[in-house]
């Protein structure tokens, strides 16, 4: 349920790579300290959330996505209204074109997850990662046209490597269809632009991590838990309600840790950049694979390791255009 950036990639051609740093940002050590224990937070819970829901789904047979999309929209809530009663401080007041903006940003979002789950109906899984991994290419490519950012050429470049290498990491088993596929580029266009409005949002309106979470959650929940009615009504009946107790316990845990999960990818977006973010995502899928060997003894193949170094490569290569091209400058001048 992820987030973007305040610290937008300037606005000129000369601030073409997202991770430098404002000025307040550069002063000293501990804000990069925060950074890197806000990347952390995000990779430990983002992990920590696919397998708990895959285990109260296989496990326990829950069979209500939407309810429990749901119920991680309201656990924000909750927690922002527990901390304004206990701070006696006063709930946030925002602007009638600011409160817009933050219902599209409720609806993308809530519209990424339904077209991810029609996506799901027609093709497999591995199929859907491997469309979610050019979700920094539609990003960056948004920046450009509603935000006016100007991308150096090799950021562009960029790109090729580390959508490549994340797909070869999880090419496995493909199963195209095409009214799948249109689904699951309808859902990665929404994440990009989700991100876009978060990092706007963010920089525009001076909203920290907690009162932006807290915000898109209100409609957030409102649709989910209406779309939970109308959809999952039926599986009520159609299910055994004999769950073991156990199975809320999981769900609390996976409520927890999907707001630790959406805050530091906020924080994460607020510091960096939309784009960074899902370049992170797709990181995430070359360690898994990594992860999966040194715990698991999983077999890599000649591909998986082709995916993981052309996804290094990529992030080398986005990460440090303008040194890169600080130095091919320097060459050609110095060739002429």
């Amino acid at each position: 349920m992820g987030s973007e950036m305040a610290c937008l990639e300037g606005m000129s051609p000369a601030a073409t790579c997202p991770l430098r740093l404002g000025p307040s940002e550069t002063k000293t050590g501990p804000f990069k300290g925060r950074l890197l224990g806000a990347v952390f937070i995000w990779f430990l819970t983002g992990i920590t959330i696919s397998s708990l829901n895959k285990w109260i789904f296989a496990v326990y047979n829950f069979r209500y996505p939407l309810l429990l999309s749901s119920l991680h929209m309201l656990s924000p809530i909750l927690l922002r209204f527990g901390m304004v009663k206990l701070m006696s401080g006063q709930d946030v007041v925002l602007t009638a074109s600011a409160r817009l903006r933050v219902f599209l940003l409720s609806l993308s979002f809530c519209t990424s997850i339904a077209f991810g789950n029609l996506g799901l109906n027609y093709v497999h899984l591995s199929f859907a990662q491997m469309v979610y991994t050019t979700t920094p290419l539609f990003t960056l490519a948004l920046s450009k046209v509603l935000l006016g950012t100007q991308h150096h050429i090799l950021k562009y470049t960029a790109m090729v490597p580390i959508c490549l290498g994340a797909s070869c990491s999880i090419i496995g088993e493909v199963q195209f269809h095409h009214t799948g596929c249109l689904f699951l580029l309808l859902s990665t266009f929404l994440r990009g632009l989700k991100s876009i409005q978060q990092s706007s949002l963010l920089k525009e309106e001076r909203i920290n991590a907690v009162t932006l979470l807290y915000l898109m959650s209100i409609p957030s929940f409102c649709i989910l838990f209406a779309a939970a009615l109308a959809l999952e009504n039926a599986v009520v009946w159609q299910t055994s309600h004999h769950h073991d107790n156990t199975v809320w316990l999981f769900i609390f845990l996976s409520c927890v840790g999907s707001v630790l999960y959406n805050l530091a990818s906020i924080w994460v977006i607020d510091c960096t950049s939309a784009v960074t973010i899902h370049i992170l995502g797709n990181l995430t899928m070359v360690g898994n694979l990594v992860l999966s060997q040194l715990l698991f003894g999983s077999d890599l193949t000649v591909l998986d390791y082709a995916g993981i170094a052309l996804t290094l490569i990529g992030m080398f290569l986005y990460h440090n255009c303008d040194l890169i091209a600080a130095s091919l400058s320097t060459r050609t001048a110095k060739s002429k």
